[in-house]
């Protein structure tokens, strides 16, 4: 039988952080990657352009494994009931329970970060306490069945960690291989603790007012509850 990882969009999910998740696990015998969104209707990302899934939250199959992918989009999903109920659904019955990027505050507001050890995006870690989380370093966040990765190209980093944790190691470098995954950046700088100190006080300003928002999010979630 197919082991299904279930994939939940949303508008303004950031596609990087599904795509390139997906990419990889495409490889791996006997998967099935199952994409839905509430209606099956067209998703739009961040970059503009849509996504069709193949589900909707009515039909899709039972998870196997649940990956919520993160981006714009979270500041309205985390209170956005049925997607919550769904993630939570599936969650139940789930034997893997992981996140890329800001994905992590769906699972927060599922109820599935309590007393875990997670990590999201660099810029959002501060918020990972409110979930009932304990924020961890690290690229990938191993917690029992719960897997957790930081923000967007992690998720490469991620399903590599994945499939060697499920299916083993040898067919985890046999896709790396295969991918060509070997990454050499042109400099330093793709986290706070390389960036230096000019890059990291331009950035740095969005990130503190895209934490207030995921702040609030999860306040008005809480109020709500």
């Amino acid at each position: 039988m197919a082991f299904n990882i279930v994939f939940p969009l949303f508008p303004g999910v950031t596609q990087l952080d599904f795509t390139g998740t997906a990419q990889m696990l495409t490889y791996v015998p006997d998967v099935q990657l199952c994409v839905v969104s509430e209606n099956a209707e067209p998703v739009q990302t961040d970059c503009g352009f849509s996504i069709l899934p193949e589900f909707s939250f009515d039909n899709c199959p039972p998870a196997d494994m649940i990956c919520i992918p993160g981006g714009p989009g979270v500041f309205e999903a985390i209170n956005h009931q049925p997607l919550i109920d769904f993630v939570a659904r599936h969650c139940q019955g789930a034997t893997y329970i992981t996140s890329v990027c800001t994905g992590a505050f769906i699972l927060g507001a599922a109820g599935m970060l309590e007393g875990k050890r997670a990590t999201t995006h660099w810029g959002y870690t501060g918020a990972l306490k409110v979930c009932g989380a304990e924020f961890t370093e690290g690229r990938v966040v191993v917690d029992g069945n719960l897997i957790t990765a930081g923000g967007v190209t992690s998720g490469i980093d991620f399903s590599l960690t994945v499939i060697a944790e499920v299916w083993g190691e040898t067919l985890a470098r046999s896709i790396q291989l295969r991918m060509e995954y070997n990454p050499h950046p042109p400099f330093k700088g793709g986290h706070p603790s390389t960036a230096g100190a000019e890059i990291l006080s331009e950035v740095q300003p969005f990130y503190d007012k895209a934490l207030a928002k995921v702040l609030g999010a999860l306040a008005k979630r809480q109020e709500s509850s």
